[in-house]
């Protein structure tokens, strides 16, 4: 069975998050030939504090970016 983990930012919107779910599977099980019910969609949602891109962190970054001093 195919996993599919998908990491970002958090998606607030629940319905957002099932489209998302349905249009991966839907891929998937056109791609794999497979049965929708064996493929398996996990989305990890990482806050901007726990995620560093090019030595920086996102929360820095976005503070930068906003004028404000970083914590």
């Amino acid at each position: 069975m195919p996993n599919i983990t998908i990491e970002g930012p958090q998606i607030k919107d629940l319905d957002l998050k099932r489209e998302l779910v349905r249009g991966v599977t839907e891929l998937t099980h056109k791609a794999y030939g497979l049965p929708k019910n064996v493929i398996v969609v996990v989305i990890k949602e990482n806050s901007p504090e726990n995620v560093g891109v090019g030595g920086e962190l996102i929360i820095d970054r976005i503070q930068r970016e906003a004028g404000k001093p970083s914590e």
